[in-house]
């Protein structure tokens, strides 16, 4: 099949379980573009990865360069749109009707729903991102350090991604 066919299917049937963005899918998209393609190995992905979330802008920044790493402009193009579009529509028409349902017991019950089913794909997004960017045993002390220091503490997590570039540009990691 047609690369953009396949950025297009794909990202539009990713955007309609996308809840918060496409970090939660990105275990999806992980399996989607690096193991069933093989358009990237898994430490492309990631730093892709870093590279969208370090850049000013929505986090689908990632979509956008896969599509181009894909195909170009045309591929950063389709998959933007196929992943902005669906989901665009999709809130537009529901949040018309939910409103009209603000006190209805049922949308409570959606809402709690959602909560662990977004922190689940959040941790699995987690995961698969550390170990693709595992390189050792710094790097993996270093990660699980800064996941310890971001939720147990209020210490800035910018300061541990200084630790972690300078200890890459030390090449220890």
């Amino acid at each position: 099949m047609n690369p953009l066919a396949t950025l297009a299917i794909s990202f539009t049937a990713l955007s309609l379980v996308a809840v918060g963005g496409v970090t939660p899918v990105l275990p999806e998209i992980h399996r989607i573009v690096v193991v069933r393609h093989h358009w990237l190995t898994s430490a492309q992905l990631t730093e892709l990865y870093a590279i969208s979330h370090a850049a000013p802008g929505p986090n689908m920044l990632l979509v956008a360069m896969i599509g181009f790493q894909v195909a170009g402009l045309p591929g950063a193009l389709v998959a933007t749109i196929a992943v902005c579009a669906p989901s665009c529509t999709l809130s537009y028409l529901v949040a018309r009707v939910w409103q009209r349902f603000r006190d209805a017991p049922w949308r409570r019950a959606v809402e709690v729903g959602l909560a662990p089913i977004t922190i689940g794909l959040m941790l699995s997004t987690g995961y698969l991102l550390a170990r693709g960017a595992y390189t050792g045993w710094v790097a993996a002390a270093l990660t699980g350090a800064t996941a310890a220091l971001v939720l147990w503490t209020r210490v800035n997590p910018l300061w541990l991604f200084a630790l972690g570039a300078l200890l890459g540009m030390a090449g220890l990691v």
